[in-house]
């Protein structure tokens, strides 16, 4: 197990796809939005990376569950995703 499979949501599939994108710390997960992150696995690693992964980032990044995220926070990311699709 990496560092970053400590963060919540970080499972080894998540956890690759970071470190092949440059991240490979927590500190270093942390300099980035979920949004910029997440649009670097789809061109790098998963084209088809869904939004269940977009939001266990930003759950990573602040250090909760993704059921824990703000409805409103959800909900730009929700919208995000879709301008994506």
């Amino acid at each position: 197990m990496n560092e970053l499979q400590k963060l919540p949501n970080v499972g080894q599939v998540l956890a690759d796809h970071l470190v092949r994108i440059g991240i490979s710390t927590p500190e270093q997960l942390r300099t980035k939005t979920a949004e910029a992150i997440f649009v670097t696995i789809r061109q790098q690693c998963d084209a088809g990376a869904c939004l269940h992964m977009l939001y266990g980032i930003e759950g990573a990044i602040q250090g909760i569950p993704k059921a824990q995220l703000a409805s409103q926070r959800k909900q730009e990311l929700r919208l995000f995703f879709n301008q994506l699709s």
